[in-house]
């Protein structure tokens, strides 16, 4: 294929994916709309005689019906399924005309991050139910993607030298799956502090309306806690990976320049998430902020200084 093929290939695939996305979304959105319906249950009384007279057997038989919401959620997970492969086709042939790992712009970096959230989604998925959780996620990574093409997007290009580094595989690499990560904890954030909402309101009766479909606020406060114990680690990995790449490209391993002044501050924000989740004190609420609020500092640092800020970092390629 020449480059010109190559490109608009990369470019329909990733349209093709904001629309597969696109239906996702609105099937997830019926899917929670739907609300959560108690299995039926249905007794049944059966009479036997035997030689010492009739005996009365009821069996009790619980019924879960497919029922619309659910329908909705498993057309959505398969829509998201094909979204997620049609942008990781983008995303390769994005990097074979560019000729290079396609991280070197704001869109490159934007449009793999967004597959990151998706990727690392799907990952959760394996292992558990969360489609109540989907429209959480497929909408940022909807966000992302058309923040990506409509604002961002700019032609393949040469790498600037800095950039021309094994390092960049490795801390980039990092960076993205971070940011699926740090993205999911703070949805389930976001949520766990609505369901505790709900759930002071209900003041020990059922909840009902749309957090009805959301497991315990307690139940998300440990799926972030748990999510966030896996990523710190390798956040902390992408800013030692940083920093070693900032000496090699510039002789110093740290400078206090924006981007690593801001993912420092990223760092610091989640170190104090997990020591808060382990004080008594800290618990609850105020550990979801916390999360919500070092998503924030994240965000800052790749948009902020990308776009608005001058500094050695700043490849934002717009």
């Amino acid at each position: 294929m020449t480059p010109a093929e190559l490109a608009q290939a990369s470019n329909s695939a990733i349209y093709a994916s904001m629309l597969a996305l696109t239906l996702a979304m609105v099937f997830f959105a019926f899917s929670f709309a739907a609300g959560r319906r108690k299995p039926a249950v249905t007794t049944t009384a059966e009479v036997i005689e035997s030689e010492g007279g009739a005996a009365v057997i009821t069996r009790t038989e619980v019924i879960d019906p497919i029922v619309p919401g659910r329908r909705s959620a498993n057309i959505a997970m398969s829509l998201t399924w094909l979204g997620t492969g049609l942008l990781l086709l983008g995303v390769v042939l994005r990097g074979v005309w560019a000729g290079r790992v396609p991280w070197g712009n704001m869109y490159e970096f934007s449009i793999t991050a967004a597959l990151g959230i998706l990727v690392v989604f799907l990952g959760f998925s394996i292992r558990r139910d969360v489609r109540w959780l989907g429209i959480f996620i497929v909408i940022p990574a909807l966000l992302t993607l058309g923040l990506a093409v409509t604002v961002l997007y700019t032609e393949a290009a040469q790498l600037v030298p800095a950039l021309k580094s094994y390092w960049l595989v490795i801390h980039v690499s990092a960076a993205i799956i971070c940011s699926g990560a740090f993205t999911l904890a703070a949805a389930v954030s976001a949520l766990a502090l609505l369901r505790g909402h709900a759930e002071r309101k209900a003041a020990g009766a059922e909840v009902t309306g749309l957090t009805a479909r959301m497991p315990s606020q307690e139940r998300l406060q440990v799926m972030a806690n748990r999510i966030i114990a896996f990523t710190f680690p390798l956040w902390t990995f992408a800013v030692i990976a940083g920093a070693i790449w900032a000496e090699n490209a510039w002789g110093r391993y740290w400078g206090w320049d924006p981007k690593e002044t801001w993912a420092f501050i990223t760092w610091v924000v989640f170190a104090a998430y997990l020591h808060a989740r382990s004080t008594v004190g800290w618990r609850g609420n105020r550990a979801s902020w916390i999360a919500i609020i070092g998503w924030s500092t994240f965000l800052a640092n790749y948009f902020g200084v990308n776009l608005f800020i001058n500094s050695l970092h700043s490849y934002s390629g717009v």
